[in-house]
């Protein structure tokens, strides 16, 4: 596809570019929307660009490996923005969370609903994402690719991860930065490519 056929198409089009394995759309499609959640961001964290880049590769990534569960009856937008915010609303709660014991968290851990169990549809979409995201991460040096699982699919906090991996939290931090910025990197080069 040319590339002004990606600049003209809505983002439901681009969606179902994507869905359909086409990786340079969800480029686009996350273009569209990148400078202001970014705005969002900075004006969050108090102007702090590097929890705004944390946060802003943290919901890139969300939202790719997400993108089969977006309800079309809603505006695009709208569901990337909850994204955002709840990323930074997970990331308030990591930053609070990490000076609650251990045992208090095991006690609210308890209260979260279950989620909807996923439609036949939505498991192979989730299975052909995942195909792409760990051939990505299998590019990834063993240590980043260590701490991106711990951290994105087994959800620890930078407290957990430092005390699993015997590391300061500052250095959790720098390597989960250096982490996802390189995974970014795999994913627009991979996009890159298919131009």
């Amino acid at each position: 596809m040319e590339i002004e056929k990606y600049i003209v198409a809505t983002d439901q089009q681009l969606i179902e570019f994507v869905l359909g394995g086409d990786s340079i759309a969800f480029e686009h499609l996350f273009n569209r929307y990148r400078d202001s959640i970014y705005q969002l961001y900075i004006q969050r964290t108090g102007g702090n660009v590097d929890d705004t880049n944390d946060l802003l590769q943290e919901t890139f990534v969300k939202v790719f490996l997400k993108l089969h569960t977006y309800n079309p009856e809603h505006t695009f937008g709208k569901w990337i923005y909850t994204i955002a915010r709840n990323t930074f609303i997970d990331f308030t709660r990591r930053r609070r969370d990490d000076t609650i014991s251990i045992e208090r968290a095991g006690e609210t851990m308890g209260t979260l609903p279950a989620p909807d169990s996923p439609t036949p549809e939505e498991h192979m979409i989730t299975h052909q994402n995942a195909a792409q995201f760990e051939l990505f991460l299998s590019k990834m040096a063993p240590r980043y690719r260590e701490l991106i699982e711990l951290r994105f699919f087994r959800e620890f906090s930078y407290k957990e991860i430092a005390d699993q991996l015997n590391l300061p939290i500052g250095t959790v931090k720098t390597q989960i930065h250096r982490a996802r910025e390189q995974l970014c990197r795999y994913i627009t080069d991979h996009n890159d490519r298919q131009l």
